[in-house]
C-alpha cells in the first residue's frame, strides 16, 4: 500500500478483516465523517467478495437492525430478511413421539407482553449472510471505504500513531487499528491480549432446509441431550416453496458418523430431530460441521488497537447473539471514534478506546456467561437438571413481566447503549 506520507495519520483507521461486524464499522464510520476520515479494510479474502458468507444466516435483533436503518443499510438487506414472529422452546429425546412445548415467545402483534418490548416489530430477522455482506460491501465502495484485498501482518504502535504493516511489505502509518481478524486474532495476540477460554465438546451444524409448509414466521428450538436442535426461518424459495436455516449442535465425535453417509442418510438423521410439522423436507445447501467454542479477550484494546467481532468473543450459537454482540461493539467503537473526532481529539487515544470497552465490556460477559450456561443446562439428559429446567421454562411462560424482560433482551432493548442501537444518528 505504500507509505502514507500524503495521508494525515491522525485522521485515517484501518480495519483488519472484512466479516460484517468490520465493514458495519467501516460504513457508519465513513458515513459520518466523509472524507475528513480515510478509513481502509484489508482482508486477503476480498477478492472472493461476499460468497465466502454462501450458506449462513444470522438471527439480528431488533437493535442492530435499528442501526443497519439509519446507516441506509436496512432497504437492500431486507429481501433476504425474514422476520422472526414467534419462537417455540421444548425439551426432549431424538426419537421422542411427542416433544412438549414449555414456552413461547409470541407473535409481537398478539402478545402484549411482546409489543410492549419490541413496539410492535419483530424481536429478530433471520438474514442469510452472503446477501447481508453484499450489501456492507456495496456501502462500503459507495462510501468511500478503500477496500485492500491483503492481510494485516503487524501493528506496532509508534509515536502519534500505529503503523500497520501488510502482507506486500508495505506500511503506512494510521490513528487506530481495528482488529477484526476473527477469534484467532493474530493482532489481538501479537498485542499480547490475553484469552480467556475452551473448546466444547461439540459442534455446530449448518444447513438450509426446505420445506413443504410454510414457517410463519416461527422459530423453533428444540433442546436434546447433544444440544440444541434450532429451525430458523428464512424467506420463501426453492422448489419446495419454503426454506429454513438448521443450527444443529451435536457432540463432536458423533459428527462423522451423521454427516459420513450420502445425502439420503444425512437428511434421514436431520428429519428426526426437524419434526414433521413443516411437511416434506429437502437439503439446499450444507450441512457444515464447526468446532463449537468459548472465549473472552482479558481487553478489548492495547495502545492504538480495538478489538471487534470473534477477536474480542467468541460465545456457544444456543441463544443466536454472535452477530448482535458484534454489531453492537461496532456501534460502541464508531460512537467512541465519532466524539473524539468531532472534539478535535485524537481518535486513536487511550481514552477513546477506554470508553468502547467500558461500553462493551459488561454486556459482553454477561451474554458469554449466559449462553455458557444455557448450554450447560440444556445438553445432557440428567433426570433432575431435566425437571428443573422445564418447570422454569413453564415458570416462564406463565408470567408475562418475564416474559417481557427476554423478549427485551432478544430484541436488545435498552434505555441507555450506543445511539446507533436506538436508530439515532452517531
Amino acid at each position: 500500500m505504500g507509505e502514507t506520507g500524503r495521508r494525515s495519520g491522525s485522521r485515517s483507521l484501518l480495519v483488519a478483516g472484512a466479516g460484517l461486524p468490520g465493514l458495519t464499522l467501516a460504513v457508519a464510520l465513513k458515513r459520518a465523517h466523509g472524507p475528513a476520515l480515510d478509513v481502509a479494510v484489508c482482508d486477503p479474502g476480498l477478492p472472493a467478495g461476499a460468497a465466502r458468507h454462501r450458506g449462513r444466516a444470522y438471527a439480528v435483533a431488533a437493535g442492530p437492525r435499528r442501526m443497519l436503518e439509519r446507516l441506509g443499510l436496512w432497504a437492500a438487506i431486507a429481501p433476504a430478511a425474514e422476520p422472526m414472529r414467534r419462537l417455540v422452546i421444548s425439551d426432549s429425546r431424538v426419537g421422542d413421539p411427542v416433544r412438549p412445548v414449555f414456552l413461547t415467545f409470541g407473535d409481537a402483534a398478539k402478545e402484549a407482553a411482546a409489543k410492549e418490548a419490541t413496539d410492535g416489530e419483530p424481536f429478530a430477522h433471520m438474514v442469510e449472510a452472503e446477501p447481508m455482506a453484499a450489501a456492507l460491501l456495496d456501502a462500503a465502495r459507495a462510501a468511500g471505504v478503500r477496500l485492500v484485498p491483503q492481510g494485516v501482518r503487524a501493528a506496532v504502535p509508534e509515536a502519534g500513531g500505529i503503523r500497520a504493516e501488510f502482507a506486500d511489505g508495505s506500511s503506512e502509518k494510521l490513528a487506530l487499528v481495528v482488529a477484526a481478524d476473527g477469534a484467532r486474532s493474530a493482532l489481538r495476540e501479537a498485542a499480547g491480549i490475553g484469552w480467556v477460554g475452551w473448546s466444547y465438546p461439540q459442534s455446530g451444524i449448518v444447513a438450509t432446509v426446505q420445506h413443504a409448509r410454510d414457517h410463519e414466521g416461527r422459530a423453533f428450538e428444540h433442546f436434546l441431550p447433544s444440544g440444541p436442535f434450532a429451525i430458523l426461518p428464512l424467506t420463501v424459495g426453492g422448489d419446495l416453496g419454503h426454506r429454513s436455516s438448521i443450527v444443529w449442535t451435536e457432540r463432536s465425535a458423533d459428527v462423522p458418523a451423521l454427516l459420513g453417509g450420502d445425502e439420503a442418510e444425512t437428511l434421514a438423521e436431520i428429519e428426526r430431530r426437524f419434526g414433521a410439522e413443516l411437511g416434506r423436507i429437502a437439503l439446499e445447501h450444507g450441512p457444515s460441521a464447526h468446532p463449537l467454542a468459548f472465549g473472552i479477550a482479558r481487553s478489548f484494546r492495547a495502545p492504538r488497537l480495538a478489538l471487534l467481532g470473534d477477536a474480542a468473543h467468541v460465545i456457544h450459537p444456543v441463544a443466536g447473539q454472535g452477530l448482535n454482540l458484534g454489531l453492537a461493539g461496532a456501534a460502541a467503537l464508531a460512537e467512541a471514534v465519532t466524539e473524539a473526532l468531532r472534539l478535535g481529539l485524537d481518535p486513536g487515544s487511550d481514552d477513546v478506546l477506554k470508553a468502547y470497552e467500558r461500553a462493551r465490556r459488561f454486556d459482553t460477559v454477561a451474554m458469554a456467561a449466559a449462553t455458557d450456561g444455557l448450554n450447560r443446562l440444556f445438553s445432557n439428559d440428567s433426570l433432575p437438571l431435566r425437571l428443573t429446567r422445564d418447570l422454569g421454562l413453564g415458570l416462564v411462560d406463565r408470567l408475562p413481566g418475564l416474559k417481557d424482560f427476554f423478549i427485551g433482551q432478544a430484541a436488545g432493548r435498552r434505555a441507555q447503549g450506543p445511539r446507533l442501537l436506538r436508530g439515532e444518528a452517531l
